[in-house]
């Protein structure tokens, strides 16, 4: 009898003893819930970090997920989006995501937030929101804009506001004068590695896009081996949860505009720095725009606040034995109970994964972190996947080619030299999960696919580079996903990202990126239950 078959004949077995001692009731059992993967993030949020509810994390009901008419799909919006294709000749999924950034600035009446990890936005990318914005001023609107990147020590000392925003109203030309403009670089703890890393773009308050994408067209845009990434766009109550994230980091930074070693800063327009322009500017009540559930959650990273006081959460942190490097920095990730009070959204996608009953699908740039300096992996993460394993429950992990890995970390998209370094640690927590290492084997081999991301039926693009993802996705039983700019690896920044529950977006989901990533990914696994393969 398998270890999942003997647990759930023990479980009946107590229940049923348990039922026998207990007088008959005629009441009928409660409903189950329509959205129990929600409800367990939720219960998590409320325990770990209920003072940052409203403006770090915060679920609503009445989103809808933006499609254009006759394209239901074109809520996700991947890039390059030429899947199949080596060479890349049609980059529909980019097209799309340029459009959809041209189309919600178009319809700005009041406020346009965009964050960043640096540079700024350039090429087409800096061209959609350009055009975005005249069209917005050509209506009669006069807005309120906010740009915001955070800037890496060294990697980013050329990135200058004051350049980006001479450069940005060059390009609007006359426009310019109809707009209230901040730039802003901000850094918000050089000694922990933390800065801004949210991706969004969102239009008064009332339409969000958010995801991996970075807005740089040497990545993305003017290379023949683009980076896979994807974006989700939405409307509704969940964007205004956005925006009101966007001002708990634009109050630090305006706080600290002075101090040239945190922040630079530059704006056109008389507002001075707009710490609360979606607070002050827009609605607090979004209307609601569609039926789909959402949980809005970020991440304040290190630097910005300590912990929440209204937390009375009192965890019994995990043994970081198999994390430690020879040297690195103190671990915020496996050893900080405060740290994870303000940092919500590492303990939401944690509460996702372990809400799982039959099956899950990761697709991330990485499970694993520089180490050093970082912390090797989040013990957490690989404990809940672990466990799931150990119920049987099959999880597919798709990661960036290795062979994408930099002179620096990720500088090249990867931070591993081998998918092993992710076997080897799922089998390590599965070990001390199950107590045998043999046992702990046939859960990896028996449920678990592993594979570097491909694009197409080629090794790599057309061009001899191998592929890189940088997708930030977790799905789950075909029903809820994430969606933001939170990696699974240890990471100490400012990240958002929308956890949704809908078994047809998800289906959806399914359908345009998941079903063909593993199609072609698959050939490079190196565990594959469903083949019998598992090279661990």
């Amino acid at each position: 009898m398998s270890l999942r078959l003997q647990r759930t004949a023990r479980a009946a077995l107590i229940s049923a003893l348990a039922l026998a001692a207990l007088p008959a009731a005629p009441a009928a059992a409660a409903p189950s819930s329509a959205t129990p993967h929600l409800d367990a993030v939720e219960r998590t949020l409320r325990e770990i970090s209920p003072g940052l509810e409203g403006d770090v994390w915060e679920r609503t009901a009445g989103n809808r997920l933006d499609a254009a008419p006759g394209d239901p799909v074109s809520w996700l919006l991947q890039t390059p989006g030429c899947w199949g294709d080596a060479e890349c000749r049609d980059r529909d999924g980019t097209r799309k995501l340029l459009a959809r950034m041209t189309e919600n600035i178009a319809r700005a009446t009041r406020t346009v937030d965009i964050s960043s990890l640096a540079p700024f936005p350039d090429g087409a990318f800096q061209d959609a929101i350009v055009a975005g914005l005249k069209s917005s001023v050509a209506a009669g609107h006069h807005l309120k804009v906010r740009v915001l990147v955070g800037a890496a020590p060294l990697y980013h000392l050329n990135v200058r506001p004051s350049q980006y925003l001479a450069d940005l109203r060059k390009g609007l030309g006359p426009a310019a004068d109809a707009l209230s403009i901040d730039v802003a670089s901000m850094t918000t703890s050089k000694t922990a590695l933390s800065w801004n890393h949210s991706k969004l773009l969102v239009v008064d308050g009332e339409t969000a896009i958010t995801g991996g994408i970075n807005d740089w067209k040497g990545d993305y845009l003017d290379t023949p081996h683009p980076v896979t990434d994807v974006d989700l766009a939405l409307s509704g109550p969940a964007a205004g949860t956005a925006g009101r994230y966007l001002d708990r980091l634009w109050s630090w930074t305006c706080s600290n505009r002075t101090n040239v070693a945190s922040v630079w800063y530059a704006a056109s327009g008389a507002a001075g720095c707009q710490a609360r322009m979606e607070q002050d500017t827009n609605p607090r009540t979004v209307p609601a725009t569609g039926d789909v559930p959402v949980v809005a959650v970020g991440g304040l990273g290190v630097g910005v606040e300590d912990s929440d006081p209204a937390s009375t959460w009192h965890p019994s942190l995990p043994d970081t034995a198999g994390t430690r490097c020879v040297a690195g920095l103190h671990d915020n990730t496996n050893g900080d109970r405060d740290y994870d009070t303000v940092n919500p959204e590492e303990s939401a996608l944690r509460s996702l994964i372990s809400s799982a009953g039959e099956h899950i699908e990761i697709s991330q740039q990485d499970l694993n972190a520089t180490c050093p300096p970082l912390p090797r992996y989040d013990t957490r993460v690989y404990d809940a996947l672990a466990a799931k394993l150990a119920d049987g429950v099959k999880v597919r992990i798709v990661v960036s080619d290795p062979a994408n890995r930099g002179a620096v970390g990720s500088g090249g998209y990867s931070q591993i030299k081998s998918l092993s370094e992710i076997s080897d640690a799922l089998r390590s927590r599965l070990v001390q999960a199950t107590g045998d290492e043999q046992r702990a084997r046939a859960a990896l081999c028996d449920n678990l696919q592993l594979a570097p991301f491909r694009g197409s039926a080629s090794e790599t693009w057309a061009d001899g580079h191998p592929y890189a993802q940088h997708h930030k996705l977790i799905s789950v039983d075909g029903s809820a996903f994430y969606i933001g700019s939170k990696n699974l690896y240890p990471a100490w920044l400012q990240d958002f990202g929308y956890i949704v529950e809908s078994p047809d977006a998800a289906r959806q989901l399914d359908s345009a990126l998941l079903q063909p990533q593993w199609n072609y990914s698959r050939s490079s696994a190196t565990v594959d239950y469903e083949r019998g393969l598992c090279k661990i």
